[in-house]
């Protein structure tokens, strides 16, 4: 009869495995030694005596004590290392061989393993997450669901990310942005969940789906212009060991915007994804390449001081920039016909003399493209100096108390409708408020000819004189007459701007229904136009249209409409004196003198005190 023993089965297993570990461990030979012969000698020793030292005790120190602590607890823990490690070891061989040994265990753990993979992957799918190791600009989506990987993207894409543009040898960093790219995140995602596993184990790449917006990106590369573009080098000079040498001329490259757009929209995938986006350059040959045709002329100029002379219209006063020589020299290049000016360090030099300007006067500056004209000229020329004129901006006027247009208009020394013209949505029937700011037209409006900058003539409205300077001297002064109360004369800083020596005037006072009459002007120079089409200037005698002459027995006192008037013979003695562009400098209660001429006139008609021989 067989007996059933629950327990055998395993008892014998675990045998089983004790004698499958010993049979993998080697078994040692036994050596045995053979009793030796009768005639054979031993040496016999006496057993080895221990020897006993006493050393002298010695108190352990801190430091000892701590290095015996630390090899101690060194020791322990690599004993416990490798315990743990022995036990592991056996444990795995005891799986191996239950696996081996009970196929049903293998299918368990296989059908586990599957289990949870289908559950991790329905997991996947009903959430709408990615699945692992799958990328997209830099960022692992694995794991993500639609909203957290389009954010993750966006991070990206708007904080991280920068396309840099380069054209060969240099390199501008931009936000894709600012290039008018668009990430499509949505599509992106589709495209990351459409993956699936195939980024286990080795990983996935999700191209990215952008769009472009042409009209940013073309007007970042024509702004970038500005950067990018190397203007072709005409043969130059320049001064190496004190001597004076040519520079060969080389070619310049322009950024050719189209062709990069083109470059763009072709390869938009790969720009997102590289960052990075090759600029189309196009070579740009000089006119010139020897300089040796004008080096003569070069060193003559480099030779001496070269003058620029920044000339104040308003105020009469100038200024003196002396560039030093090798400044000077850079500017120099060899042109198709003579010597010439190289525009752009010229230009950066300008610039900053603007600025210094700018120190005394927000309002004062250098015209760039008039001061390369003028300075091109000169050099063409071989002279070495030039005049550059200083110009004024636009300035900002708060209301006070009693302003008006034209007090306004007056106190600045511009035209009313000049004032009008810059704020044309006010309207100048309502009263101004407190403090409302207005736009002050630049007085250079009033100065449209090339300023002579050795004459000026200063009318003074409320003593009704007028002086004459040239070169700061005053060559004359007489009385004369200004424009009535209803009609009067604007006062700042004009010019000559024409003459003629018989001129007709008309007012309304003089319209009736037969038409409006004329008065005829002889020696007139026009100075301002108080309204489009109507000119104010000096003259002399007028002949009104019943035949009366008016001229000398009125001056002394205003009694025009809005002109100078002067005695004959003096009104014909200023206009053969005057040229085109001669300064005219009115001064009244409202508007200050500018100059020094008119600031010394004010003074003598103030006081009453004619120098000798000006001809009061």
């Amino acid at each position: 009869m067989e007996i059933y023993q629950p327990d055998r089965k395993s008892t014998g297993r675990a045998r089983e495995r004790i004698a499958a570990r010993q049979r993998k461990t080697p078994i040692q030979p036994m050596v045995t030694r053979a009793a030796p012969d009768a005639g054979t000698q031993m040496e016999t020793r006496a057993p080895m005596q221990r020897s006993e030292v006493t050393l002298p005790h010695e108190p352990e120190t801190g430091a000892a004590r701590q290095r015996r602590d630390k090899i101690a607890g060194s020791g322990a823990l690599v004993h416990l290392g490798r315990r743990i490690g022995n036990r592991l070891t056996l444990v795995w061989q005891d799986l191996l061989w239950l696996l081996r040994t009970d196929m049903r265990i293998g299918a368990g753990l296989v059908a586990a393993v599957i289990g949870v993979f289908l559950l991790f992957v329905i997991v996947n799918l009903t959430q709408g997450r990615v699945f692992p190791n799958v990328w997209a600009l830099g960022v692992n989506l694995g794991g993500m669901n639609e909203e957290e990987a389009r954010a993750a993207l966006s991070q990206v894409w708007e904080g991280r990310l920068a396309i840099e543009m380069n054209d060969g040898d240099r390199m501008w960093t931009v936000k894709p942005s600012d290039l008018g790219m668009r990430l499509d995140t949505r599509q992106m995602v589709a495209d990351a969940r459409a993956v699936g596993l195939a980024g286990v184990p080795f990983g996935y790449g999700v191209m990215p789906v952008v769009s472009l917006d042409v009209l940013t990106a073309q007007t970042l590369m024509l702004n970038l212009t500005q950067e990018t573009d190397i203007l072709p080098f005409n043969a130059g000079y320049r001064w190496e060991n004190d001597r004076l040498i040519g520079v060969p001329g080389s070619n310049g490259r322009f950024l050719d915007v189209a062709q990069t757009l083109v470059l763009l929209q072709e390869s938009l995938t790969q720009v997102a994804e590289l960052q990075t986006l090759d600029l189309v350059m196009t070579v740009a040959s000089p006119e010139v390449l020897d300089p040796m045709p004008y080096m003569a002329q070069a060193q003559e100029l480099a030779g001496q001081s070269f003058f620029i002379r920044g000339y104040d219209p308003f105020t009469n006063e100038t200024s003196v920039w002396i560039p030093d020589r090798e400044t000077f020299v850079s500017w120099l290049e060899a042109g198709e016909d003579s010597l010439s000016l190289r525009a752009t360090p010229f230009a950066e030099y300008v610039d900053a003399q603007t600025n210094a300007l700018m120190q005394e006067n927000v309002q004062l500056y250098l015209e760039p493209m008039d001061a390369i004209e003028k300075a091109r000229t000169a050099i063409e020329q071989g002279r070495s100096e030039v005049q550059l004129r200083i110009h004024r901006r636009n300035s900002i006027h708060r209301v006070e108390p009693g302003d008006s247009g034209y007090r306004i208009a007056r106190r600045y020394g511009v035209s009313f409708y000049l004032l009008q013209q810059a704020n044309p949505n006010r309207n100048w029937d309502i009263n101004l408020s407190i403090d409302e700011e207005i736009v002050v037209p630049s007085p250079d409006l009033m100065l449209p000819l090339e300023p002579v900058a050795h004459k000026r003539i200063v009318v003074d409205i409320p003593t009704q004189s007028l002086w004459v300077f040239e070169n700061g001297a005053l060559i004359g002064n007489w009385l004369i007459s200004t424009g009535m109360s209803d009609a009067p004369t604007s006062p700042g800083i004009y010019q000559v701007l024409s003459h003629a020596e018989v001129a007709e005037g008309s007012s309304v006072e003089l319209c009736g229904t037969n038409g409006c009459g004329t008065w005829t002007m002889y020696w007139f120079m026009g100075i301002y136009e108080a309204v489009p089409g109507l000119v104010n200037g000096f003259h002399g005698a007028v002949l009104l249209p019943g035949g009366r002459f008016m001229g000398d027995n009125t001056v002394g006192r205003p009694w025009t409409y809005g002109c100078v008037m002067s005695q004959n013979d003096r009104a014909e003695q200023l206009y053969r004196w005057a040229d085109q562009g001669t300064m005219v400098e009115i001064i009244s209660e409202e508007f200050a003198p500018q100059s020094a001429e008119g600031r010394q006139a004010l003074e003598w008609a103030r006081s009453g005190q004619y120098p000798t021989g000006s001809g009061a």
